[in-house]
């Protein structure tokens, strides 16, 4: 396939890390295809990915990045809090939102000026679809996303069965869908079960949709072949299916990173030292701040069940640490036990270490196809976003289980009912005591691991996918 010189298409990716990096890694696969790509963003945010586009045009690829100054000043925010992972308080939430949207009109402006032959905007953009119409070129929507996730949410507006309960805690069965799909009223988000503001934008998404050339999402099609085959039949629009996105790029990564054990993280070293899949890694996303109570619960559960593991820890408050049982952080270290991160790690190098065993995890979807990708098995601890019905997909595929959280938050500060440190250590035990189940479980995310590196392999699912849709959009224009 030949691309034309001056074909050029534009990115905007949203400002939180769950949406950027991907949609990044996106723009990343087009250039090396050949096409001039130019991404959106502002400073702070630019910062996050400047290694990877450098490492691109090493490679004589063209990829560009403009960025756009984020009114901080305008929406009482301290200079370089630009995306939803640096908010230190829930009060930061909406100065974000609100920022974002006064970023509108510069971004429009820049588009025109920047005259592309299509625009490729997160689905929080909805508005980009009607600058593509005005420009006659077409708007690809980006989904960071599951096909059951929009399986499941198009059956819960079409039909809601969540308005045939008595409580937030009886329990419902999904119509139309291609397995059983059991939620409860507790378990939906906010806007789902009432109008708010956030339904609003949701709304408008939905309509954009609609408008659009097509959706892109981060998934592969072994992964949900029923769920795919079913979005198919409700959306009647064109989509593909390019995931796991990271992966088209891990094996470059890790031949560029092999000769540098000087720079190993300690995590890494450490795990050198434990038996093949003896760890858990416990991660709950860059939002997640959980309180001093959860927090012990989750430290007398790992001393209780004896589990070795890296646990990565966000605080409300940084530079409190009255949560730690006494001498709990000591004994550990003493014996070996485990790690207490404060600070990033890398995730993916650490799922892909042969002494992970298992991924205490939010259930983010990055962080569950990190984990498929790893071939390492999940127990699952949802929180807010679409992270329960990520769970459901989990359990259809039967590579984990569940510690038992059934209430939505709306993210940030965690204030559901406090998990006692009896089903942690349960749901840990479950996974990491050797028992038959456990190792069901592992074969089975080994299984879809084959399957999700194979799928952006040349020949795979994803990677067909990807060279299709780039051969179109060249066509279009």
């Amino acid at each position: 396939m030949e691309i034309p010189e001056n074909f050029h298409v534009l990115f905007l990716p949203y400002f939180t890390p769950s949406h950027m990096v991907p949609l990044v890694d996106m723009g990343r696969l087009f250039a090396a295809r050949g096409v001039t790509v130019t991404i959106i963003t502002t400073p702070h945010n630019a910062l996050l990915f400047r290694s990877s586009i450098e490492q691109g045009l090493e490679s004589g690829h063209q990829i560009a990045v403009h960025e756009l100054n984020f009114p901080s000043k305008e929406v009482g925010l301290p200079e370089g809090i630009e995306n939803f992972n640096a908010i230190t308080s829930s009060e930061m939430t909406s100065k974000v939102f609100y920022g974002i949207m006064l970023l509108r009109k510069p971004m429009e402006d820049l588009i025109r000026k920047l005259s592309p032959n299509c625009i490729f905007s997160d689905m929080f953009y909805p508005w980009t679809t009607d600058v593509a119409s005005e420009l006659g070129i077409p708007r690809l929507m980006f989904y960071p996303s599951s096909f059951l996730y929009h399986c499941v949410t198009h059956s819960l507006a079409l039909y809601a069965p969540h308005d045939c309960v008595e409580s937030e805690t009886e329990s419902f069965l999904v119509p139309n869908l291609p397995d059983k799909i059991e939620m409860k009223r507790c378990q939906l988000q906010e806007h789902v079960k009432t109008k708010t503001r956030y339904g609003e934008l949701i709304k408008a998404i939905k309509e954009s949709e609609q408008k659009s050339y097509g959706m892109v999402h981060d998934t592969f099609y072994e992964l949900e072949p029923a769920y795919a085959d079913h979005y198919s039949e409700i959306k009647k629009s064109k989509f593909w299916h390019i995931g796991p996105i990271f992966q088209f790029f891990k094996t470059a990564e890790a031949e560029r990173s092999s000769d540098s054990s000087s720079e190993q993280h300690f995590c890494l070293s450490w795990l050198d030292t434990q038996k093949p899949e003896s760890v858990v890694f416990i991660c709950f996303g860059s939002m997640v701040r959980f309180s001093d109570a959860q927090l012990t619960e989750i430290a007398l559960a790992l001393e209780a069940s004896n589990t070795r593991f890296i646990w990565v820890v966000r605080k409300i408050v940084e530079n409190q640490e009255t949560w730690l049982p006494s001498g709990f952080e000591e004994r550990i270290l003493k014996n070996n036990k485990g790690l207490i991160v404060r600070d990033w790690v890398p995730q993916v190098k650490i799922l892909d270490h042969p002494s992970t065993g298992g991924f205490l995890t939010h259930c983010g979807w990055n962080s569950v196809l990190e984990a498929v990708v790893a071939g390492v098995p999940l127990v699952t601890w949802p929180l807010f976003a679409e992270q329960f019905y990520n769970e459901k997909l989990v359990e259809l595929l039967k590579v984990g289980v569940r510690v038992g959280a059934d209430v939505w938050n709306s993210g940030f500060e965690i204030k559901s009912p406090l998990l006692g440190r009896d089903m942690i250590q349960n749901a840990l035990s479950r996974l990491m005591d050797g028992s038959e189940e456990s190792a069901m479980i592992r074969r089975r995310a080994k299984e879809i691991g084959v399957q999700a590196r194979g799928a952006v392999m040349e020949g795979g699912s994803s990677f067909n996918q990807l060279s299709g849709l780039i051969e179109e959009i060249n066509a279009f224009s």
